[in-house]
């Protein structure tokens, strides 16, 4: 049976409402004590795991008030001796209210237990204990409370001790594999920490062990509270308990403790809370070194890339410490997300003294949403996995609306290179983006021309921006394009002020170029057609599915409002820019 700290649980492995472990004595172990060795158990023998934390005497006839889960009450029946008809419904109410067992002392106030409170007890499993007469209420309670206390000291010294032992392990500079090696010798079981996309960060057991804590159903587990979860068979004990690793409010993921042959305890929860805590420290220290060395290294790439690093030889030293390979042909590739422009829009280029320069991720981090930055960091750590597994001396680093990655590139022919390993991981890339994001999103992706020498990645970066933005601009979000297949598009491209372009597609097309009427749109769709079959009537009418004398009739309308473009190769070439200039979107 899973449950949360929402549920009570079985009796060995009891939370709290506020997520924390109850330990007690279960009600068989109570009946073993010294002073109650003449007690005799009457009823509620499923009930016998049942956990007892504190004890209390019935005094009055409204006890329920005063009642408080795992107590194992205490009575003489003197509360109820004029109605005893009230003992059945007393059971349920008990009941109800959590209460461990009922113990009772006949014989001065009741003669006897009716039966249908017996019956009643038996069906709920809820204990009933028949006391001897000769023992004392008191004696009961100091034995039951001082053996409850040692249980929770005892608990509390080896959780302690446990905790002592896992802090020492950070401390000398140990990290999760040997909290979990730890933890997985003190339990005897096998322990994995999954992350929280189920990726083992750490394991130790049996290899089959560890797969099967990957397959645990998460969402089952989604709900567990700081105190944790498990499944506990009938004698408080369990195949698999699960704690969240949890550090300044973030869920980290999850550590496990498993055991097919369902050796773990109630008790052995406290110690994975233990190491859970200390796993969130680790994890949380790991990040923030992360965060320190993701930015050094994009700092010192944008550095090269904008031309400031140094010689090549000092660019190539320094990249060695960093496992990166730029002593060899290489490619820059850039994958923005879509949705964003880029400072200053789409088509604003740098001035000359600042083509090459990357921006600033700091600049513009504070206009963006929580959403927007959980959507970089995915295409930034999507990108990393796919490129490492690809290309392990390759440089990527993540700026602030684009991550780049420079990869090493064999051959110089453009449809082999986004054909080969740079599709490979386009593919990669984009399957781990999409697999876990909430919300879809995509991604634009440009290539670069292979260059030589780190001194040349400032222009091949360039190169990839323009093949990312002329991409989207032509074929929409999720464009892939090397700067290579740009063709005139990347000439028009370089033209700075879209006002420029927009004019000359006015100039040009008049009419035309307005999509405001649906017959000036079909008009220009003829002559686009007309112009890729270099002025063949009879392909044209093919494809539009005109009578060649509607296509005649059409070719005469467009030259009144064009000009004589049928004779004219440079009136010719002028539509063919303009209407390409209206392909090219977000200009």
């Amino acid at each position: 049976m899973s449950y949360t700290t929402a549920d009570p649980g079985p009796p060995a492995l009891r939370l709290a409402s506020t997520g924390t472990l109850t330990y007690g004595l279960s009600v068989g172990e109570v009946l073993g004590v010294s002073t109650l060795n003449g007690a005799r158990l009457i009823a509620g023998r499923a009930g016998l795991e049942r956990v007892v934390q504190r004890l209390n005497v019935m005094e009055v006839p409204d006890i329920l008030s005063w009642v408080k889960p795992n107590e194992l009450l205490l009575t003489t029946g003197y509360p109820l001796r004029n109605t005893p008809q009230s003992l059945d419904n007393l059971v349920a109410d008990l009941d109800e209210r959590g209460l461990a067992a009922l113990a009772i002392k006949l014989g001065r106030y009741l003669d006897s237990l009716p039966a249908e409170m017996i019956a009643q007890a038996d069906r709920r499993g809820f204990p009933l204990i028949l006391l001897p007469n000769d023992v004392g209420f008191d004696d009961i309670l100091n034995q039951v409370l001082t053996d409850i206390l040692n249980r929770q000291a005892s608990v509390l010294a080896r959780t302690e001790e446990v905790h002592r032992a896992l802090v020492q392990i950070v401390l000398c500079g140990g990290g999760l594999q040997e909290v979990v090696d730890e933890v997985a010798t003190l339990l005897d079981v096998a322990v994995v920490v999954l992350d929280g996309e189920q990726r083992v960060l750490a394991g130790a057991g049996p290899d089959e062990h560890v797969q099967a804590m990957r397959a645990f159903d998460a969402g089952r587990h989604a709900a567990c509270g700081r105190g944790g979860c498990g499944i506990i068979g009938a004698h408080g004990t369990g195949d698999h308990l699960v704690v969240p690793v949890m550090a300044g409010g973030f869920d980290h993921g999850r550590i496990i403790a498993f055991s097919p042959g369902g050796t773990l305890r109630g008790t052995d929860l406290g110690i994975l809370e233990r190491a859970a805590t200390v796993a969130a420290l680790v994890v949380t220290k790991q990040q923030a070194v992360a965060a320190v060395e993701s930015k050094y290294r994009a700092d010192f790439l944008r550095d090269i890339l904008a031309g400031r690093a140094g010689d090549d030889d000092r660019v190539v030293a320094h990249c060695d410490g960093f496992g990166w390979d730029l002593d060899r042909p290489v490619m820059v590739i850039v994958a923005e997300l879509d949705g964003r422009p880029r400072g200053g829009g789409p088509a604003a280029e740098p001035d000359a003294k600042n083509r090459a320069k990357p921006p600033d991720p700091d600049a513009a981090r504070g206009g963006r949403g929580a959403e927007e930055r959980s959507a970089q960091e995915r295409l930034a750590a999507a990108w990393t996995t796919a490129v490492r597994r690809h290309d392990r001396g390759a440089a990527v680093a993540s700026f602030a609306h684009e991550v780049v990655a420079v990869v090493g590139a064999e051959g110089d022919d453009p449809a082999e290179l986004t054909a080969g390993p740079v599709q490979a991981m386009l593919k990669e890339a984009s399957s781990i983006f999409a697999e876990h994001l909430p919300v879809r999103r995509t991604f634009s992706t440009g290539v670069s021309r292979t260059v030589t020498s780190p001194a040349a990645l400032p222009e091949a970066y360039e190169q990839a921006v323009k093949a990312v933005r002329v991409g989207r601009q032509l074929n929409g979000t999720g464009a892939r394009a090397h700067f290579d297949q740009l063709g005139v598009y990347r000439l028009l491209s370089l033209v700075s002020d879209p006002e420029e372009l927009h004019a000359f597609v006015r100039e040009t097309l008049g009419d035309l170029a307005a999509d405001d009427e649906p017959e000036l749109v079909d008009l220009r769709r003829t002559l686009q057609v007309l112009l890729e079959t270099n002025l063949n009537v009879a392909e044209t009418a093919r494809r539009l599915h005109f009578h060649y004398n509607t296509l005649r009739y059409r070719i005469g309308k467009l030259e009144r409002m064009l000009g004589a473009f049928t004779e004219d190769a440079h009136l010719r070439l002028n539509l063919t820019l303009a209407l390409h200039v209206l392909r090219m979107r977000g200009i």
